[in-house]
């Protein structure tokens, strides 16, 4: 169950940074339902909120308006995927994930947790970032808020069913990727008939 938590925290954190961070941090820190280890429990912290929070702001803005969505894409090709390693780490309750002293760096418990979230993470974001230079391509930029749209929502939908339901992670992923395939080869298809 920890894997499918923090690998939903993680392919979330692909599509948008702020998202899971923040959600892990508010029902860490205001519910029962989430209970962050002890070297996490800085993503609760009023600090960390209000930054979060901010940032997100920042994000959901700045991903629905053309061109500076391929910007902030650039950007957030370094701050998806560290987002991934932490809330991998910290969704799959894996405590040791955190790195408290320097001789810990090379230490498997603490590496591959991280690892694993940033490869997610990485994933997803260039998946995203690709999709999106071909909506902004294929409709001038009108589609841009739209996808944006629909990428938060599932980036917010992932984060709460990856933290509460972590077997409808797999369900979720499936179904996105069938989606995207299928929407794919639509567009080939059109692609043929106007050649």
């Amino acid at each position: 169950m920890e894997l499918l938590t923090g690998s939903g925290l993680a392919i979330s954190a692909g599509l948008n940074a702020y998202v899971p961070l923040l959600l892990v941090g508010l029902l860490g820190r205001f519910t029962d339902l989430v209970a962050l280890p002890s070297q996490w429990a800085w993503l609760g912290t009023d600090v960390a909120l209000i930054v979060l929070g901010v940032l997100l702001l920042v994000e959901v803005v700045a991903d629905k308006v053309p061109s500076i969505d391929h910007v902030n894409d650039l950007l957030q090709t370094v701050v998806r995927p560290t987002a991934g390693g932490i809330v991998f780490a910290a969704g799959s309750s894996a405590g040791e994930a955190a790195i408290t002293a320097t001789d810990q760096i090379v230490n498997a418990d603490t590496v591959l947790p991280v690892v694993a979230g940033v490869l997610l993470s990485l994933v997803t974001h260039l998946a995203k970032a690709g999709l999106r230079a071909g909506v902004n391509l294929s409709t001038a930029g009108v589609g841009a808020p739209v996808a944006s749209t629909v990428e938060d929502v599932f980036s917010v939908s992932l984060s709460l069913v990856a933290l509460l339901l972590p077997l409808l992670v797999l369900v979720a992923v499936v179904g996105a990727v069938a989606m995207l395939v299928g929407v794919r080869k639509r567009r080939r298809r059109r692609d043929r008939l106007r050649t």
